[in-house]
């Protein structure tokens, strides 16, 4: 058996829009200059806490207050990423036609675990994709290994058997470190120069990602 792990922000959704309202939304509480969707786009990546960090220049704002703005932030998100998080064109029908083929379908995302589970659920139904992880306590976020090991232990399928596919370094870093196959897509966060080092299969387009998991 084979699985097809998929990071979720870039990859499976575009939730740029979402993300950025929600940002905003806290930057204006704190009246801070909002930024623009392309600016919000460098800061993904790395999870919620590093989407603020990001934000708010470290000689003005501790760790300690990023700590204290998460509760914030995550109120204006639960209301802003339902009209700001689309799957892309063509996600579905993929994803279909993988479980179709016997694949075992899941997400792993350094988004908070209660969110991307409930964006995974609404968005794409937890029979097509059973298994969603997004950060959790006690775990280490990607690039760290650890969960999508976890994810091999638990479904018993050898990390030789996965692919991993992701839009950004910390994917690609994720799936050479587990020992599963890394497959990245060019539409999401990271622009491609930046994926290239990896010498890791790149899909331009979601026919190009059909073949690199499914074959030509």
């Amino acid at each position: 058996m084979k699985a097809a792990i998929f990071d979720l922000d870039g990859t499976l959704v575009e939730s740029l829009p979402g993300l950025t309202t929600a940002l905003n939304a806290l930057l204006s509480d704190l009246g801070r200059e909002t930024v623009s969707a392309a600016v919000v786009r460098s800061y993904i990546g790395d999870g919620q806490w590093m989407l603020i960090r990001r934000a708010l220049p470290a000689e003005e704002f501790t760790d300690a207050q990023i700590d204290e703005l998460q509760a914030p932030f995550q109120e204006h998100y639960t209301q802003a990423w339902p009209t700001g998080t689309i799957p892309y064109d063509g996600i579905i029908d993929l994803l279909q036609e993988l479980q179709s083929a016997g694949f075992q379908i899941g997400v792993l995302s350094n988004k908070k675990h209660p969110f991307t589970v409930e964006i995974v659920k609404t968005l794409f139904g937890s029979e097509l994709i059973p298994l969603a992880y997004g950060q959790r306590d006690g775990i280490p976020k990607k690039p760290d290994p650890a969960a999508l090991i976890s994810i091999s232990q638990e479904t018993g399928i050898a990390p030789e058997n996965i692919y991993y596919v992701g839009d950004s370094t910390v994917d690609l870093e994720t799936a050479q470190s587990a020992g599963t196959h890394g497959v990245g897509v060019t539409w999401g966060y990271h622009d491609k120069p930046r994926l290239l080092p990896y010498n890791m299969p790149l899909c331009d387009t979601m026919a190009e990602l059909r073949a690199a998991l499914l074959g030509a």
